[in-house]
């Protein structure tokens, strides 16, 4: 048997408030359209990652319009997992030589899961796989009653594949009734893709994370870390790691102290116990900052979860993503939603979320500086910025919408 994943209750209704009617009235008219339709999600792992958060928001919402929809977290053990992590990774363009060893531990616990799926005898509408842990399970749920529709989603970027993974899966996700992408240049080239839909993510408008907070309630947690809230301070929230470049934006706070003397920086990101590797690279921001007092590290592991991410943003006076690479970036909408004014590079799905007036897309560490410098000498300039971000955000990446385009790809599968 699966475990299930009980991911509580939401009410679409939270949400009229927040998005605009259009959205909400095309949302009331595909639920009666759906209601009653049964769809099930599978995926790796009930905690943790993007793909787990997501679904904690969508799955209510989606029951909450009258679907029947289930959770089910598929079979794994260590060295299934240890092998899917490297599929991860070679899928996103990592050196990786695919053994007969690992095909065949991959390819049980998916025929594992299917066999659970066809004995609980249960019928579905949609199977909805997420990404390459359970991309088998189709292949291997011959028990599964004719015209079940399957969808694959993959949330990751596939444009440089290591091709011999590729080969190997492709067959299999090809046969897919839709392949879903969050955009076409996360797509491996060369391959058929008979589904494709694009359907960017979202974030939860009313979250931990990203719901309200008064000024002074983010005030008082923000000068819980020692930050001065009477100055003015840039941040990023982020992983310790090269891609995320924290030593350039170090550089960049460093170029627009020189404009801006009394400017501080916060660096916020996430910390793992078994991540040799992010630890290695935490140490190393940290004698970057070589003990400037005006330059703040913190992370999960000093008591900074959703609540103090949510302070920081919304008191930002500018928020930087100096990735050098990304994949979709939606700590961006986080803070956009916010009305914070942002500066990222122009990587990955970034310049989705960034749209003239609503934030500064940059290419280098000077360019990053100069925009932060100006919209620190310019309050009103940010603030127009930030109201245009927001609306941005209000309009495209909200999860509303990302339900609304889930709900009319199950209604295009299923001709109703």
């Amino acid at each position: 048997m699966l475990q299930r994943v009980n991911p509580g209750h939401k009410a679409l209704a939270d949400y009229r408030s927040i998005i605009h009617r259009e959205l909400y009235e095309e949302l009331q008219e595909l639920a009666g359209r759906l209601r009653g339709a049964r769809v099930l999600h599978v995926n790796a792992t009930s905690f943790g990652g993007g793909v787990a958060e997501i679904l904690y928001t969508l799955v209510p919402l989606a029951l909450d319009a009258g679907l029947e929809v289930e959770w089910a977290i598929m079979f794994g053990a260590e060295p299934f997992f240890n092998v899917t992590k490297r599929f991860h990774n070679a899928l996103q363009g990592a050196d990786y030589e695919l053994t007969i060893e690992d095909r065949a531990i991959y390819e049980e616990y998916n025929r594992r899961t299917a066999r659970a799926l066809a004995e609980s005898g249960e019928e579905w509408d949609i199977v909805f796989i997420h990404d390459p842990q359970p991309a088998l399970v189709r292949e291997f749920s011959g028990g599964l009653r004719e015209g079940t529709r399957w969808i694959w989603r993959c949330h990751i970027d596939t444009s440089t594949p290591n091709r011999q993974v590729l080969d190997y899966l492709w067959p299999y996700i090809a046969d897919y009734d839709a392949q879903v992408y969050t955009m076409r240049e996360y797509t491996p080239p060369g391959v058929e893709l008979p589904g494709l839909t694009l359907i960017p993510p979202a974030i939860d408008p009313l979250s931990p994370k990203n719901m309200a907070l008064s000024r002074d309630d983010a005030s008082y947690i923000v000068s819980q870390f020692g930050v001065d809230t009477g100055r003015p301070f840039l941040l990023q929230v982020s992983r310790f790691d090269p891609w995320k470049d924290p030593l350039g934006v170090i550089d960049v706070y460093r170029m627009v102290r020189e404009e801006v003397p009394e400017v501080q920086l916060v660096l916020v990101g996430s910390m793992a116990h078994d991540d040799p590797e992010g630890w290695d690279y935490w140490y190393k921001t940290v004698n970057y900052a070589g003990g400037d007092p005006d330059i703040f590290l913190f992370s999960n592991l000093t008591n900074v979860g959703a609540i103090e991410v949510n302070a920081f943003q919304s008191l930002a006076d500018v928020v930087i993503q100096k990735s050098i690479r990304e994949g979709f970036g939606l700590v961006v909408s986080e803070a956009l939603w916010k009305a914070r004014p942002v500066v990222a590079s122009r990587v990955g799905g970034i310049p989705m979320q960034i749209t003239s007036g609503g934030g500064i897309l940059i290419d280098t560490i000077p360019e990053a500086a100069a925009a932060c410098a100006k919209l620190l000498s310019d309050p009103d300039f940010a603030r127009e910025m930030g109201r245009r971000g927001k609306e941005h955000v209000r309009a495209n990446f909200l999860t509303p919408r990302l339900l609304r385009d889930e709900l009319r790809l199950f209604a295009k599968l299923l001709g109703v």
